[in-house]
């Protein structure tokens, strides 16, 4: 199996983070090709938007590759969107594997085409026995998954922030990052799904301010349930701040979806895998997501 190694946002550094991605990608038995643009450097985006969106176009045609793993997020996913080449991709569906920035990818990607993607860690950093685990049960096995993104043990158990089971199909990612599709022709589809949501560097009081603006825009009212992972790094510095316990009690409580926070999702090392649009359950009182059919074929 033929994996393709690209970077559609911001640059791999330092330079040689390119080498060691793709030596973990092989330790995992895995062949791996890097795209042509994968070295090119745009100030904070990896080369310019034509180069980048050729790569991920050329991937997705190219017979040889049989997977897309993306180096790492950062910014400049969003720039991509009206290029992508649809009907190819939909006419050659492949494992698309990245997160954070990513999430624009695997939205846009989804909704237009129906191609299930997956919300996993990405090979520009060390994979921990927890994450290639679970990457393996979601992506490497044509079985329902069960339950996934339980913490490892390093973090703290689910809180449930409002009670209850809900199922549907999966979607979500980046926080900062779906709010960016509001309004665009990328908008995500939140009705009868599970959200799962994430983020880093986003204090209270601007975790707040994103999910306010999905509530009062009533994208939240449809969801059957949501899933929330971990906002690592999430000081507000000097400012006053309402804990995040708070901030999600307060804005997702009264929703009357079933709420669960801590979920193995985000920008940790113990980072579970979540597929987009596969049916799963979400029981918040037993603090568990559970996959209701299998991810690949």
């Amino acid at each position: 199996m033929c994996v393709g190694l690209l970077a559609p946002a911001s640059p791999p550094r330092p330079p040689d983070t390119i080498e060691r991605a793709a030596a973990r990608v092989q330790s995992l038995g895995f062949s791996t090709r890097v795209a042509p643009a994968v070295g090119d450097v745009h100030g904070y985006l990896a080369g310019d938007d034509r180069g980048r969106v050729r790569d991920l176009n050329a991937f997705f045609e190219d017979p040889a590759i049989d997977a897309i793993w993306c180096l790492r997020g950062g910014y400049g996913s969003l720039r991509l969107l009206p290029e992508l080449d649809l009907d190819a991709i939909r006419a050659h569906p492949k494992v698309l594997i990245g997160y954070s920035d990513i999430t624009a990818l695997h939205v846009a990607i989804g909704q237009a085409t129906g191609l299930v993607t997956f919300h996993g860690p990405m090979p520009s950093r060390e994979f921990t026995g927890y994450a290639c685990s679970e990457l393996e049960r979601v992506v490497g096995r044509p079985e329902a998954a069960g339950i996934v993104g339980a913490p490892s043990g390093s973090e703290p158990a689910p809180r449930v922030v409002c009670g209850g089971r809900a199922s549907g199909p999966l979607t979500g990612g980046n926080l900062t990052l779906l709010t960016r599709l509001m309004g665009t022709p990328y908008e995500p589809e939140l009705e009868g799904r599970i959200l799962f949501i994430e983020d880093t560097g986003e204090p209270p009081y601007r975790v707040d301010g994103m999910l306010t603006q999905l509530r009062l825009s009533r994208k939240l009212t449809g969801c059957a349930g949501i899933v929330v992972g971990h906002f690592t790094d999430a000081d507000g510095g000097a400012r006053p701040q309402l804990s995040m316990e708070a901030v999600l009690t307060e804005v997702l409580g009264e929703l009357g979806v079933p709420v669960l926070h801590g979920l193995a999702c985000g920008h940790v090392a113990d980072q579970g895998t979540l597929p987009y649009g596969v049916a799963a359950e979400l029981d918040a009182d037993a603090g568990t997501l559970e996959l209701l059919e299998p991810a690949v074929v």
